[in-house]
């Protein structure tokens, strides 16, 4: 019998169909790395099309002056490059505008654009090739491009780290799979480093240089190994999707690549096969999954068998299963070959079972008889003598909370005895029939109401009395007519039948009650987190939910901003601090039930939010017999659900409660930025005015006394400080509002670094400077102006908080991605604890000192530094003996794009 289709899943995959119908087609021609042909192969194929009559134009292909490259482009028509300044020349560059208008005057036209990971120049639509490619696609005009393996985005560091050359040109890989079609082209490293010595990839002097560095066997053979799985695993997602999307040719299992199905038991065998699926998934190099199937009949199963399933499947996880599930239904073979079929998983491992009745199968018969393409492995048995008692000790402590199962035939007994009472005085009005009928009645009342047990007494005990009492002679078990036998073998068939499907119907119907109630619960307690405001309201929540759902008391124990727990008012369960504490550190469950501090009365569960661990749930199971009870597989799963919903609501609390006081304190800044901006507007013209009178004083002649030119020589020099204050002022005010725009050009750092010490050469005359700068110091794009500012801001810091005849050490080093740049002086360090406010405003080493500042120059410094996108941070530096020597401030600064390396040069 056929599923039937997911009416979701259908109406889906028609908006799919016709979004991508309204979309371009892109097709990529993917390479282990350059001079393999992607080029070459493109236009080829580029060629072809146009001979079917396809429009096709070139909208930028990179033939790098290879002559064969160069012919195919002979008779394709090519779009016009757009010219782009760069710096003191002009560079070509593709012209999205000129493709989109072409694309428009041709439908289905294809636009052919080479190197996909190319960065654009300044001043482009798009920073990046593939982003071109988005928009003509978005337009509805096909793209064909070429790529390299090392472009991919989740390649990048492993390419980095077998070639040992960093590429900076990357697509992202959603780009890369949402691809329509992908093409391999690929070459032997031999003929690839034939090609090269050949001179058909480089030019001779890049050729022997590729060959030392980027061209080495074993980075072709390691680079073409990971494009072929690449395209691979694509090409496995492609068949999965085609398998979700059809209805028809899905039914079996494609066995293009081996994976492992471990079916999860509720018998001791269960761990056996799990761990034996995972060896062989070892030894085979293989994807595992492993799958518990509940059936209705385990719903009134005792709770104790539900943790040995939880605890199987976790021995599952930690093995290295892709997936572990719990399927609910009410037939196990049939659940576990549709789950084999949707992930494509054809092999099942499986423990052995025996037949519990000679006409019924068993689970691997059934399995066989349903999917004949899986191939089943069943694992042994090897019942030891502690599995045994510890079998025979569960099944006596679960016996021992069930309820009698007597009161149930004895009602099955009962009710045949009045159906017969009844149908007596009738056995002269009725039928014989009818009366079968009644005794029928009684069956299925009995299995909807005691289940399958007594349905099956009441069906023996009806047939019996209904020879007894009604079929003649009547009041024996003698039967006159050899007609009755049938009659009454075909009464007791139905009435089991009857019976049977009776009590699994009701089964099914509780258990979906029971789910149904349960995710109206849950839907109700979604509902009221959505308004809470408060943690405590969360919390009360919480317990109305567990107390309801599970009789239980609980706990909410929340982390504040230093991570120390803190139990909300309003638990009604006792906490242990040690055992929160474990669980919250590690965001993993513990206490009852579980693995760790099984001994602890409560069951802890962290709460585990997008962003991080909020604190930790605390249950405290109904006490049965002086223990907590052990929740099951699916009261796990909803505590599970119901703490992940706390977490959430707490998170977003706490996001309010950021978000309103980010709210307060941009106003505050912009407010005081305002305020600031518009004194200091205000105050630099009568500065300006005070600093040149007191110039003007300073050369009146005749000369004024010596104590009037040192009265006059004081006001300049106060009117440059208070000049100097307003000015920073003005600059803090500036780069927070964005009002500065940067000048980056590549400079040399040793340029800024020697007109900083020009600069500041009055403030640090008491002191030596030592300058220690390595020949080999790349170039930086940054503005050097601004950044002249930011070291004649750490000069002046160095030297008005150290000694004289002290030294300032300036230092750089390079780095992989960035430079270093370390100023330290051999003053008292900075204050320990406060290194980072000090790059506040208004922040000074001490809150009361005579030396001159308000406290804004090292804020400058950091909203200079990160508007390059670099970062500065400053610590104290300490002797042996652990005393403060002296203060270092360490400027990292991003290097920028270097030159594209040589793998990104050609492609023919």
């Amino acid at each position: 019998m056929q599923d039937r289709p997911d009416p979701d899943a259908l109406l889906q995959r028609i908006q799919q169909e016709q979004a991508q119908q309204q979309r371009g087609r892109l097709k990529v021609f993917f390479g282990a790395c350059a001079g393999v042909g992607k080029t070459f192969a493109m236009l080829s194929a580029a060629r072809a099309a146009q001979a079917q009559g396809l429009p096709v134009t070139i909208g930028v292909v990179e033939t790098h002056g290879r002559a064969d490259t160069e012919a195919l482009t002979a008779h394709l028509p090519r779009l016009p490059l757009r010219a782009l300044p760069y710096k003191d020349r002009t560079l070509p560059e593709f012209d999205l505008d000129a493709a989109l208008a072409w694309g428009a005057a041709h439908p289905e036209g294809l636009v052919l654009l080479d190197e996909l990971a190319h960065s654009n120049v300044a001043g482009s639509r798009h920073p990046k090739r593939w982003q071109d490619a988005e928009e003509l696609l978005a337009a509805g005009i096909d793209v064909w491009s070429t790529m390299n393996v090392q472009h991919l985005e989740s390649l990048n560091d492993i390419v980095s780290g077998i070639t040992g050359i960093r590429v900076w040109e990357t697509v992202p890989d959603q780009f890369f799979d949402a691809a329509d079609e992908v093409v391999v082209v690929d070459l032997p490293p031999d003929e690839l480093l034939a090609r090269l010595k050949a001179g058909k990839v480089y030019l001779p002097q890049q050729a022997e240089r590729a060959a030392a560095n980027f061209f080495r066997k074993g980075n072709l053979l390691a680079l073409r190994e990971l494009a072929l799985r690449r395209t691979a695993d694509r090409v496995d997602d492609e068949m999965r999707a085609y398998r979700r999307a059809s209805t028809t040719t899905a039914e079996a299992v494609w066995p293009n690549r081996e994976a492992l199905l471990a079916c999860v038991g509720t018998g001791d065998n269960a761990e056996k096969v799990v761990r034996s699926c995972a060896r062989l998934a070892t030894q085979l190099d293989l994807p595992w999954h492993a799958v518990h199937v509940e059936t209705p009949e385990q719903q009134g199963q005792s709770a104790t068998l539900h943790p040995q399933v939880e605890r199987t499947l976790k021995i599952a996880q930690q093995l290295g299963a892709a997936a572990c599930a719990v399927l609910p239904a009410a037939q196990p073979a049939q659940a576990l070959v549709r789950y084999a079929r949707e992930h494509n998983l054809v092999r099942v491992v499986m423990g052995r079972s025996a037949r519990r009745w000679p006409w019924q199968a068993t689970l691997a018969e059934q399995i066989g008889q349903r999917a004949s393409d899986l191939d089943l492995l069943q694992v042994g048995t090897l019942p030891s003598r502690d599995a045994l008692t510890e079998r025979k000790a569960t099944r006596s402590s679960a016996a021992a909370p069930r309820a009698p199962f007597w009161p149930g035939y004895i009602a099955a007994a009962l009710a045949c005895c009045v159906a017969a009472v009844i149908a007596t005085p009738l056995a002269n009005v009725l039928e014989l029939t009818n009366i079968v009928m009644l005794f029928l009645l009684v069956v299925v009342g009995v299995a909807l109401r005691f289940g399958r047990g007594p349905a099956i007494m009441a069906a023996f005990l009806g047939v019996g009395f209904f020879d007894f009492f009604f079929v003649p002679p009547r009041f024996n078990f003698a039967v006159s007519d050899a007609q009755y036998v049938v009659t009454f073998a075909v009464m007791l068939v139905v009435a089991l039948v009857v019976g049977q499907l009776t009590a699994g119907l009701k089964v099914q119907a509780e258990a979906a009650t029971d789910r149904e109630h349960r995710v109206r619960s849950l839907y109700d307690m979604a509902r009221d987190l959505s308004a809470a405001l408060l943690p405590e309201q969360v919390a009360e929540i919480g317990a109305r939910f567990i107390t309801g759902e599970f009789s239980a008391g609980s706990a909410l124990v929340v982390a504040d901003d230093d991570n120390r727990l803190q139990v909300l008012p309003g638990g009604t369960a006792p906490v242990d601090m040690a055992v929160a504490q474990w669980a919250f550190e590690r965001g993993e469950p513990a206490g009852r039930g579980t693995d760790t501090l099984h001994s602890s009365p409560t069951l802890v569960l962290p709460l585990k939010a997008p962003m991080r661990i909020r604190g930790v749930l605390v249950v405290a199971m109904p006490q049965h017999q002086g223990q907590g009870q052990v929740p099951g597989v699916e009261p796990r799963r909803l505590l599970q659900t119901c703490a992940s919903l706390l977490a959430i609501s707490l998170e977003r609390i706490h996001y309010i409660d950021v978000a309103q006081k980010s709210t307060v304190q941009i106003e505050s800044e912009r407010l005081r930025n305002s305020l600031l901006s518009a004194i200091s507007h205000d105050l630099r013209t009568p500065l300006a005015s005070l600093v040149g009178l007191a110039e003007s004083l300073a050369m009146v002649q005749p000369p004024l006394p010596a104590h009037q030119q040192e009265l006059t020589s004081a006001i300049q020099q106060s009117a440059q400080r208070m000049s100097a204050l307003v000015n920073n002022l003005l600059d803090m005010a500036r780069l927070e509002a964005g009002a500065v725009q940067l000048n980056k050009a590549w400079q040399p750092l040793e340029e800024v670094v020697g007109s900083a010490l020009a600069a500041s050469a009055p403030a640090i005359a008491a002191h030596r400077v030592e300058v220690t700068l390595p020949d080999d110091l790349p170039l930086l794009q940054i503005d050097a102006v601004l950044m002249e500012r930011v070291l004649v801001n750490l000069l002046e810091n160095a030297a008005k908080y150290t000694p004289a005849d002290t030294t300032i050490h300036i230092s750089a080093q390079p780095q992989s991605d960035a430079v270093a740049l370390t100023l330290t002086d051999e003053g008292p360090g900075l204050p320990k604890g406060r290194e980072e406010l000090l790059f506040e405003k208004f922040e000074r080493g001490a809150r009361e000192s005579a030396t001159p500042g308000v406290g804004l120059g090292l804020a400058i410094c950091r909203a200079i530094v990160q508007a390059h996108g670099g970062s500065i941070r400053g610590d104290t530096i300490h002797n042996a003996q652990g005393q403060p020597t002296g203060a270092r401030f360490t400027l990292l600064l991003p290097r920028g794009t270097p030159p594209t390396d040589l793998g990104d040069d050609a492609d023919a």
